[in-house]
């Protein structure tokens, strides 16, 4: 599956909107991926987190669990470790920060392959690969559906992407007149302030 294939994907469940929106970054952007749309098919969430188990394999080879962030996160990383074949688990925002909890616990020596949504500063797959690392997780790599970053994200690990992106984004005081002009919609990834 390339990029393309991905994106018809989106096209396809009317989640690759255009307009002006607050990424949950902070960051805006003309271009929005409403994964849910996407997410709420398990059949094309199976056919994605398939397509994403292949890259992982042939990029690190076989893992042994995959982590995710909450909430985003939970059903491609489930869906992944589904088609991996390996146990899922997910960290939460406890005071802030990434906890792994509800009894989860990391087997000595496990690779694991950090699994998100959507990538496009990398911060919270920065965050994620942190905390699975405070408690001694190995994490071999981070996955992810779509990098909208293309290629830039840091991540501190390599990033396995099923689909590579080049979308602007901007911080608010940055944005270009003609996405200046355009009346911000809340796609429910950021909630607006007034």
């Amino acid at each position: 599956m390339n990029t393309e294939d991905v994106l018809d994907e989106f096209r396809a469940a009317g989640a690759l909107r255009e307009g002006h929106f607050v990424l949950s970054s902070g960051l805006h952007s003309g271009v929005f991926l409403q994964k849910n749309l996407v997410f709420q098919h398990p059949d094309r969430t199976e056919r994605l987190c398939r397509a994403l188990a292949g890259k992982i394999r042939a990029q690190v080879g076989e893992v042994d669990l995959c982590i995710s962030p909450a909430v985003g996160g939970v059903i491609p990383g489930y869906e992944t470790a589904r088609q991996l074949g390996v146990p899922s688990m997910y960290v939460e925002r406890e005071g802030g920060a990434f906890k792994l909890r509800r009894a989860f616990a990391i087997p000595p020596g496990a690779r694991i392959a950090m699994v998100e949504d959507i990538v496009t500063t990398g911060l919270s797959s920065r965050e994620c690969v942190a905390a699975i690392r405070a408690i001694g997780g190995n994490v071999v790599c981070a996955a992810c559906i779509v990098d909208r970053s293309g290629g830039r994200a840091e991540i501190g690990v390599p990033l396995v992407a099923l689909a590579r992106l080049d979308v602007p984004a901007y911080p608010a005081d940055a944005l270009p007149p003609e996405l200046a002009a355009i009346p911000i919609e809340d796609p429910g990834s950021r909630r607006l302030s007034a």
